[in-house]
């Protein structure tokens, strides 16, 4: 059975048990208007919230999908992101983003790929570009204090002297 055409308190059981730590909270009844599922609270699990047009929820594979307009917040490592689809992987820990991937981490790092896999253990992002690309990462790079004090200085301008 879709999961939309599962009631809220069929869906909310499915996904207390089966996705843990993300448990769908919202209803599928309207495929068309943009549908939410954020994680459950607690010491050990923080929330992910990913929004989409669509998102389907596979209960065996206890894999979600969403798809259109997708967008992601991840607050514990600070990370937002959006893509055309995303698939969240439970039980490999794993979030595949594929269609025109912006990930953008606080603080100004950011990554834009065709296709990125998040691996959420290990908090390591893998990007690969579209055919005849490349994939573009910004990083925010601070100076630290011992690169700024062993640095060579800058030539002093000569001072010329004018002559009567």
């Amino acid at each position: 059975m879709p999961c939309y055409k599962l009631s809220i308190s069929q869906m909310r059981r499915v996904g207390l048990a089966l996705m843990l730590p993300v448990a769908l909270l919202g209803t599928f009844a309207f495929p068309n208007q943009l549908q939410t599922a954020t994680a459950q609270t607690s010491k050990e699990n923080r929330p992910l919230t990913i929004r989409a047009d669509v998102q389907e929820y596979n209960a065996k594979t206890q894999v979600i999908t969403a798809r259109g307009n997708v967008q992601m917040s991840y607050p514990a490592r600070q990370l937002q992101a959006t893509a055309a689809q995303a698939q969240y992987f439970s039980k490999e820990r794993r979030i595949d983003f594929s269609g025109n991937v912006y990930i953008l981490q606080q603080g100004g790092n950011s990554i834009r790929a065709e296709r990125v896999t998040y691996l959420i253990d290990e908090g390591r992002f893998v990007a690969l570009p579209q055919p005849n690309t490349q994939v573009e990462s910004i990083y925010m790079v601070q100076e630290s204090d011992n690169n700024a004090q062993t640095a060579t200085p800058a030539p002093k301008t000569p001072q010329f002297k004018r002559s009567n």
